[in-house]
C-alpha cells in the first residue's frame, strides 16, 4: 500500500468515528462531563477537528477551515485556540447548540485534509517526497510532514476513543 492510500484510509476512519460517536447521541449527553470534571464528548469532537485542522493547515500552507466556522460556533476562545492545554473553564466553554454543526465542521476539515493528501498521490507530481519535508526543526530529530501526519492521526484516534468511551458510560 502506498503512503497516500494508507493516510487517506486513516483519515477516513477518523471521519467514520466522528459519525459513529454522534449517532444516537443527545445534545445534553454530549455536554455531560464524566465525574463532573472530565472532557465531554462535545469538547473531544471539537478538539479533534481543531487539531486536525490546525496541523494540516500548517503542512499545506492553506488557511484553517476554522476561520470560516468560528463565528458559527461563537465560542469565547481565541481564533487560534484548538484546545491544547485547556483547563476546566475552557473545556466547559466549548458548547454547541447542535451536534450537526460539529459534524459539518469536521467534514470541512476532512475535505481539506483529503485535498492536502492528494499531494502525496504519485500522480500529483509531488508524491511521497512531501512526507520527508522537514516542517519543524525545533525537535531532535527534526519533524517531517510524515511524522506530523502520523502524530495528528494518532491524537485524533485517541480523542475519538475517549469520546466513544464517554458515550458508553452514558
Amino acid at each position: 500500500m502506498d503512503p497516500h492510500a494508507l493516510l487517506v484510509d486513516h483519515v477516513g476512519r477518523i471521519r467514520e468515528l466522528v459519525d459513529s460517536v454522534v449517532d444516537g447521541l443527545e445534545l445534553d449527553d454530549a455536554h455531560r462531563r464524566p465525574l463532573d470534571r472530565g472532557n465531554p464528548i462535545v469538547w473531544l469532537l471539537w478538539h479533534t477537528s481543531r487539531v486536525l485542522d490546525d496541523h494540516v493547515a500548517g503542512l499545506s500552507g492553506d488557511p484553517q477551515a476554522w476561520t470560516g466556522w468560528a463565528g458559527r460556533f461563537d465560542l469565547p476562545l481565541d481564533l487560534e485556540d484548538f484546545g491544547y492545554g485547556h483547563g476546566p473553564e475552557e473545556v466547559a466553554a466549548v458548547r454547541v447548540a447542535d451536534l450537526d454543526l460539529l459534524v459539518a465542521y469536521h467534514q470541512a476539515v476532512h475535505e481539506r485534509t483529503l485535498s492536502y493528501l492528494r499531494r502525496l498521490d504519485p500522480a500529483s507530481g509531488v508524491g511521497p517526497d512531501e512526507l520527508d519535508r522537514v516542517v519543524d526543526e525545533d525537535w531532535d530529530p527534526p519533524v517531517t510532514a510524515g511524522v506530523r501526519l502520523v502524530s495528528v492521526i494518532g491524537d485524533c484516534l485517541q480523542h475519538l476513543g475517549q469520546a466513544a468511551y464517554v458515550k458508553g458510560l452514558l
